[in-house]
């Protein structure tokens, strides 16, 4: 089952505690969930040679751009992409409100587990799911459900909240590179206000800076209030091709760090690596089957193939899950 992060996308939650979010460049290693090797090496060597002042690769602070996809970059997207994991919540949530998906696919697939033919819904049946759950409601609303869905949902493998699902060795890395005068975006195929309601508090990262997809929205006005309604219909995919396009449009200024995971980020990368200067383009590689999930070429879900070839070509940055992380997960806030 093949199922298009672009379409149904990732993200996070409320409160994971500010164990999670403790300055790392206080201790004396600012990475210290990251193992001694040289992934951590290229990291720190790239930080110090553009923050150096008088150095041949200094960048100024105003164009130390970092962007991160999110899906399996900065949280876990196995057995499913989160927000999809909210699509098929929120289809049995609402189903009382539409006896007509009993009998109609995709619903009919989502209500009765069906995954087989859920996968044969194809592209165009994760796209009525999506306008289904995420349209005709404001902003507010969304945001709202948003909220109290990560506030009680568990990921089915490790049972706590998805917000505790996050990667520790990458929240450090985000505090890291802040502390270093980066500014850092999330530029993910997840819906991009699926995301903002909790990027905050999670990895630091404030509702501006995240780049995702969207689908329209227009000004109305309710009860002589002004609100923005959700529609159904698709504005903007922030995927594969697209995300260079969204950094452009919604950044002004190309990255000179840029992190992802799978094919959907190899564009990004490349848009990267074109800039002038220094410049940094790392991966994550799944390779934890045992602490989380291996998997990368013919994965359905985050697949790496093509990113990783050129990665290991072009002398990329790719981060060994299994060897270079000391630890996945941070520790539960909650029991």
């Amino acid at each position: 089952m093949h199922i298009s992060r672009s379409l149904v996308g990732a993200l996070l939650l409320v409160s994971l505690g500010l164990a999670c979010l403790q300055p790392a460049w206080a201790a004396d290693d600012a990475l210290p969930s990251w193992q001694d090797g040289a992934a951590k090496q290229a990291i720190v060597d790239f930080v110090a040679h553009v923050t150096t002042r008088g150095g041949p690769a200094f960048v100024p602070e105003s164009e130390r751009i970092a962007t991160f996809d999110n899906d399996g970059t900065l949280w876990a997207e196995q057995p499913m992409y989160i927000q999809m994991a909210f699509v098929l919540d929120r289809v049995k949530a609402l189903a009382p409100q539409h006896p007509k998906w009993r009998d109609q696919q995709p619903f009919k697939a989502v209500l009765e587990g069906d995954l087989k033919a859920l996968a044969a819904s194809g592209e165009k049946g994760m796209i009525d799911l999506g306008m289904a759950t995420h349209a005709g409601m404001t902003t507010q609303e969304f945001e709202q459900i948003v909220k109290d869905w990560l506030a009680t949902a568990k990921h089915p493998r490790f049972n706590r909240p998805y917000t505790e699902c996050v990667y520790q060795p990458m929240v450090e890395l985000l505090a890291y590179l802040r502390a270093n005068g980066f500014k850092t975006y999330i530029v993910s195929g997840g819906g991009i206000e699926f995301m903002r309601p909790w990027t905050e508090q999670v990895y630091g990262i404030p509702p501006e800076q995240v780049v995702g997809s969207t689908i329209k929205t227009t000004f109305e006005m309710r009860d002589g209030t002004p609100v923005l309604m959700r529609l159904p219909e698709i504005d903007f995919i922030d995927d594969k091709a697209g995300k260079p396009v969204g950094i452009n449009k919604f950044i002004g200024r190309r990255p000179i760090l840029a992190f992802g995971n799978s094919d959907g980020d190899h564009q990004m990368l490349q848009w990267t690596a074109a800039g002038s200067g220094p410049r940094f383009m790392g991966l994550v590689h799944h390779t934890d089957a045992e602490r989380e999930w291996a998997y990368d070429r013919i994965s359905s879900i985050g697949r790496l193939d093509e990113a990783l070839d050129e990665a290991l070509t072009k002398g990329w940055t790719v981060v060994d899950m299994k060897q270079d992380w000391k630890i996945i997960f941070p520790p539960s806030s909650r029991h």
